[in-house]
This record gives C-alpha cells, sequence and structure tokens, in this order.
C-alpha cells in the first residue's frame, strides 16, 4: 500500500516565525538542516520547504501534530542532491509500529511558497 501526504508553506510567514521567535530553528530543524538551509542563497525557503517535507511526511505516515519531535523528522541531501527522509526517535518507532517501508520526498518553491510531497510504502504485515 502507498500512503501520500502533502503540504504547502507560505515562506514569508516562515520567516516571520523565526524572526518573532528564536528558538524556532533549533526547535524545529536538526543542525544539519540548518547548517544547509542557512548557507543557501535563500535560506527561508530552502527552511519552508523542508518545514512543508516535515508535515508532509506525518500526514503520509497518518501521525498528527504533537506525535514527535519537530527534529525526530530530517530532510536530508543524498551525494546527487535528491531529498531524502531520515526518521529518529518517536518518529522511527511510530513509523515501524505502522508498518512503514521506504519514504520519498519531493520538494519545491518558488518565490511565495514552499511545498512538499511524501510517499510512504506501508507493508499489510505491521512490525511490532
Amino acid at each position: 500500500m502507498l500512503n501520500s501526504g502533502i503540504d504547502i508553506v507560505e515562506i514569508e510567514r516562515l520567516e516571520g516565525a523565526i524572526d518573532r521567535h528564536p528558538r524556532f530553528l533549533s526547535r524545529v530543524f536538526t543542525p544539519a538542516e540548518r547548517a544547509y538551509c542557512l548557507a543557501r542563497r535563500r535560506p527561508g525557503a530552502s527552511l519552508a520547504a523542508r518545514f512543508a517535507a516535515k508535515e508532509a511526511v506525518m500526514k503520509a505516515l497518518g501521525f498528527g501534530l504533537g506525535c514527535c519531535s519537530w527534529q525526530d523528522i530530517e530532510i536530508r541531501r543524498e551525494p546527487g542532491g535528491r531529498p531524502q527522509v531520515i526518521l529518529h526517535g518517536r518518529a522511527r518507532q511510530l513509523a515501524r509500529e505502522q508498518g512503514a517501508g521506504a519514504i520519498t520526498i519531493s520538494l519545491s518553491h518558488c518565490h511565495a511558497y514552499a511545498t512538499a510531497v511524501a510517499l510512504v510504502e506501508i507493508s499489510l504485515q505491521r512490525s511490532p
């Protein structure tokens, strides 16, 4: 079975949240995500795409907000540039319990919006 999740984020709104709440970056994004995004030409767009990706992964896995830490879902880049989802802690445990296998993610952004789509392979035989 294949589950999907999608999310869209207004880049300006995310940038405003970062400006208003200094701990937002360290609460939501892993050190590797912050290092990558803050080195980009448009850090807000890269951060917004990763925020959308985390939400899309939660939706595809059937998680509600608050089920795991934002940092339990990490978005990295493979050597060729393709985005990759890495689950940690509670997110990894919940995904395993749901029978989640491979997670594929696609990110995109334009001037005003960032979006992400996640696809998760779910095994009908769930792990204990």
